[in-house]
């Protein structure tokens, strides 16, 4: 089953360093869901000044429980940093046509 996650930062002072300090956990658990087959895609959120204000991952798991088993994990929800999340469950259609090289992705970020 395929979800949509949405975390969103708070929005208090502090916040920015939240994220900041457990970033890198977040990082290598992110790194985990992917090469376990889990993570589709993330990406994090920005607000008009770009600076980061939540994140987005779209995932796969065998049922609806296990997201909610992840975010108990989650270094950005243990840590402070999400406080609100969405999950959505959705259907992706050929989700391969996302898989193109990385030169793709680099032409385009440089027109």
């Amino acid at each position: 089953m395929q979800f949509l996650v949405l975390g969103y930062d708070g929005k208090d002072e502090a916040a920015p360093s939240r994220r900041a300090k457990v970033r890198a956990d977040h990082i290598a658990m992110g790194d985990q869901l992917l090469e376990d087959g889990h993570l589709w895609y993330g990406a994090a959120m920005t607000d008009d000044h770009g600076n980061m204000s939540g994140s987005i991952y779209m995932v796969d798991f065998a049922d609806r429980a296990a997201p909610d088993e992840w975010l108990q994990r989650e270094p950005y929800m243990s840590g402070g940093v999400w406080v609100k999340t969405e999950i959505i469950a959705c259907n992706t259609r050929d989700p391969w046509q996302f898989n193109r090289p990385k030169e793709f992705f680099e032409a385009r970020n440089n027109d």
